[in-house]
């Protein structure tokens, strides 16, 4: 029976609160909407039709500057060596000998000397010019690293334009110079200049 009597009173109080929770919530409705019928906002005036212009007021140009910089690339350089024997020593010893020989074949007696010494002379002469005539260059290539300096630049990348609309005082990033005034679209954005 005491089990039965506890339960009841139980449900009785949690009835008893549910029924004042429930007032508490209305009669807090009821002040929630006399509160915002009285903070509702003005109608707001009509939007003129047409475009809508906002005064510019100041125009900065935004700079993106980067330093100098050093640029090296890999440059193939050719180099002609001058020939081992630039004074053709060989080909002139061998036409000397080869011309004395001839020069004593051809002379006889005291004439012999003269002819060896002339045959010498001539063949040294002609082993030197032949021996020039087939020099080649000797090209060497060589990879050389080349640096230069890379002069840094300075350009505009767009324009911070402060404007006035509607007394209100607002700043846009432009790609152009808008000139005295800017046509918003809803009294915030920028989107043309008009000169």
């Amino acid at each position: 029976m005491k089990k039965l009597m506890v339960n009841a009173l139980s449900i009785g109080i949690v009835a008893a609160l549910a029924v004042g929770l429930s007032a508490c919530n209305r009669s807090a409705d009821a002040g929630t909407q006399v509160a915002q019928a009285a903070s509702a906002p003005a109608p707001a005036a009509p939007v003129p039709a047409g475009p809508q212009y906002a005064q510019v007021v100041s125009v900065t140009p935004v700079r993106s500057t980067s330093a100098s910089q050093q640029v090296c690339h890999d440059v193939v350089v050719n180099q002609t060596a001058p020939p081992k024997d630039q004074h053709n020593i060989a080909g002139t010893a061998i036409g000397a000998v080869a011309g004395g020989l001839l020069g004593h074949m051809v002379g006889g007696g005291r004439g012999n000397t003269l002819t060896t010494v002339a045959g010498a002379a001539a063949g040294g002469y002609a082993g030197n010019r032949i021996e020039n005539a087939h020099h080649q260059p000797q090209v060497t290539q060589s990879v050389q690293r080349q640096c230069n300096t890379v002069a840094g630049s300075d350009k505009i990348i767009g324009y911070d334009v402060q404007y006035v609309f509607n007394g209100v005082t607002r700043t846009t990033r432009m790609d152009h110079d808008p000139g005295d005034r800017v046509q918003v679209q809803e009294g915030v954005t920028a989107v043309s200049d008009a000169r």
